[in-house]
């Protein structure tokens, strides 16, 4: 596996297969990478997910491509695929190990800060006309957030 510059995937890791494990659940008060940390405004996560680095990628691009216009504007991704996810072909009989390397991917819980967008004196309508274009990319609900939103307490 050659990482290119572009590429979202680890630089390092200790296995190359990983257990299929669970999305994380949050229960009790934890409010961990609910609220913006670099940009202005951002993208929420409302549903729990596993999201690919093809997934990851579309949408980085796509919002940077609408944030062109405005100079200085940058785009942060909050979430870094570091799961590999192995899979075996259809038809497939049962047994003989586990199947191949596949893709990374990360689980993200529900509340989970994807995108973030900031810098340059950006406006909030050209902010959330750029984070629109990732919306209908991801597999799941999303909302926009900004500097005044509140954190989020788990699956309330």
């Amino acid at each position: 596996q050659i990482r290119c510059r572009g590429d979202l995937a680890p630089r390092k890791f200790k296995y190359r297969k990983a257990f299929k494990g669970r999305l994380p659940i949050r229960t009790g008060g934890s409010t961990v990478a609910t609220t913006l940390e670099h940009g202005d405004f951002g993208l929420r996560a409302l549903e729990p997910c596993r999201l690919s680095a093809k997934t990851l990628q579309s949408c980085e691009t796509a919002i940077k491509k609408a944030i062109k216009s405005a100079k200085g504007a940058k785009c942060y991704l909050r979430v870094f695929p570091d799961l590999p996810v192995c899979v075996k072909g259809n038809e497939t009989r049962m047994g003989k190990g586990k199947g191949p390397f596949e893709f990374w991917a990360c689980r993200v819980p529900v509340g989970r800060v994807l995108f973030e967008v900031g810098g340059g004196r950006i406006q909030k309508e050209l902010a959330f006309a750029a984070l629109q274009h990732a919306k209908p990319r991801l597999p799941i609900k999303t909302e926009f957030i900004d500097r005044d939103s509140k954190a989020r307490l788990g699956n309330l």
